[in-house]
């Protein structure tokens, strides 16, 4: 695969997803190191001239106004990348660390931060050689960035700290043994990094933790609402229930583009179904929700996903490390810089879009529970066998997975509130309102896995409940996605346990093999 060259402007999601999960190399661009070049000069100068700027020769923080001798500058950027390493709890998941390496990279590309050009190079360098720093998940408020989380990746840019010993081309997103990262850096051929003035200020501040997450989860979540077109139809194929509701006109005249893709997604889905076709003079007016409000739940899932996608290709091309550093250039074509303090590492845009999603989410997986009781409750399932079970009473069929998906969809509600709504004063009350992205975005995770493995229970229900519906076929689009499904779980002839059914069908919707059936 080509180098993906690092502009710090023009990153895409899916360049990230590139190189978190396909190990696409990394580069910084011929232009961004002229840019980071430049950049790094003012700050040599200032240091020269021992002019005072925050963070390049004071502490931070509370602690701003303390100021460092040039001689002590070298030993702050190490006790800053130690003392702020402080994160506890399970490790980020391999591609989210990989993410956060990657958009850090791309930040500091954009020539706002000062550093180094190799310094860059360096982060660059642990990608290729794919040593995955062990960065702890809690420990970030969100406000100064990310600040223990991206400590412990700077941590093992100057060879301290832990890394995994797999390389995450042979992991498959799980954590192996760890082990020092020196040992991690000597067996791929780095050098530790020197950290000059205000290098490790810039590697500490920035969003990228809560970014990595949210963006990978952002990915997963666009099939996820594909899926749902898709299982969705099937439930509702297999419960007799009409597309009327789908008709164009209905969502030309409230034009959601979320709605109106929707619509036409399941418009096309149910298209030529004989299930569809046996019932269509019997009279029904009306679904119930789950089923004919479809279009206007999945529709707002997908309005969220792409304003959350707006928010994360903004930041993942934004400078939000402090101070930054901006030239300016005089009449006679001399060329100066300023080194301004502000807060670009609050976290606050990323937070509100990751509660968001979370909410989206907790709906999508909502819907789906609710059309996964209408096909195994006998009040509800329009002639299905009660609880979809063969021989009923003797097996049980789908009583308990139903169960199983209320449990998900219910821990998906507790887990929607929104962090953002909170705030804790840090740092001696100077960084007294905080964005919680963090937690946020380690929400997120959950309610994604929980969501996916809600949307695979109703997978494997709709697809039995449509074997029960044969001779009868459902339409050729659904078969298709029927057809991935029984590749990995066999129709159910009696009771069996059903565990690795969920997992194996979770595996095929987050792959998109059941978005596929959209064409």
């Amino acid at each position: 695969m080509n180098p993906l060259l690092l502009t710090g402007t023009n990153l895409t999601l899916e360049n990230v997803r590139e190189v978190a999960d396909g190990l696409r190399p990394v580069e910084l661009a011929p232009a961004a190191r002229d840019a980071v070049n430049r950049a790094r000069a003012v700050v040599e100068s200032l240091v020269e001239r021992e002019q005072v700027a925050y963070a390049v020769n004071t502490g931070v923080g509370k602690l701003s106004d303390v100021r460092i001798p040039p001689d002590q500058i070298r030993e702050l950027q190490l006790r800053l990348v130690r003392s702020h390493s402080v994160g506890v709890g399970e490790p980020l998941a391999i591609a989210d660390t990989r993410a956060m390496m990657l958009l850090r990279a791309n930040s500091l590309a954009k020539g706002f931060s000062g550093v180094r050009a190799s310094t860059i190079d360096s982060l660059c360098g642990l990608l290729n050689a794919g040593v995955t720093p062990v960065i702890p998940s809690q420990g970030s408020v969100g406000a100064s960035g990310d600040l223990a989380p991206l400590s412990h990746l700077a941590l093992t840019l100057i060879g301290e700290g832990e890394c995994f010993s797999t390389h995450p081309a042979n992991s498959t997103n799980i954590h192996g043994p760890r082990i020092p990262a020196a040992q991690a850096l000597a067996a791929a051929g780095l050098t530790p990094v020197v950290l000059e003035a205000k290098e490790a200020i810039s590697l500490l501040n920035g969003t990228q933790a809560m970014l990595a997450i949210g963006t990978l989860a952002l990915l997963e979540a666009e099939i996820l609402v594909d899926s749902a077109d898709v299982i969705g139809a099937m439930s509702l194929d297999s419960l007799m229930g009409t597309n009327a509701a789908f008709d164009h006109r209905i969502h030309d005249a409230r034009p959601h583009p979320g709605q109106k893709q929707s619509a036409a997604n399941l418009r096309r889905l149910l298209e030529d179904s004989e299930i569809r076709g046996s019932h269509a003079d019997c009279g029904r007016v009306q679904d119930a929700y789950t089923m004919r409000c479809m279009p206007q739940v999945h529709g707002a899932v997908r309005d969220t996903l792409s304003h959350a996608r707006r928010v994360f290709e903004i930041e993942a091309n934004s400078a939000v490390d402090n101070p930054l550093v901006f030239l300016t250039r005089n009449e006679k074509g001399e060329t100066s810089g300023d080194i301004i303090s502000g807060g670009n590492f609050h976290g606050q845009p990323l937070a509100f879009a990751l509660d968001f999603l979370a909410i989206a989410l907790t709906a999508l997986a909502g819907m789906s529970e609710r059309r996964l009781d209408r096909m195994v409750n006998p009040a509800l399932s329009e002639g299905l066998p009660p609880f979809l079970a063969p021989g009923a009473g003797l097996n049980s069929g789908f009583m308990m997975p139903q169960v199983t998906a209320a449990a998900l969809a219910s821990e998906n509600k507790v887990l929607a509130h929104p962090a953002s709504a909170d705030s804790i004063t840090t740092s001696g009350n100077k960084e007294d309102y905080v964005s919680m992205g963090m937690v946020a975005a380690n929400k997120l995770r959950r309610v994604i896995t929980n969501t996916c493995n809600v949307l695979a229970i109703e997978a494997m229900a709709a697809a039995l409940a449509l074997d029960f519906k044969l001779p009868l076929k459902t339409s050729p689009q659904l078969q298709r996605a029927h057809a991935a499904i029984r590749a990995v779980s066999p129709t159910m002839t009696e009771d069996r346990v059903m565990t690795q059914d969920f997992a194996n069908i979770a595996k095929v919707i987050a792959e998109g093999k059941l978005a596929k059936a959209l064409g």
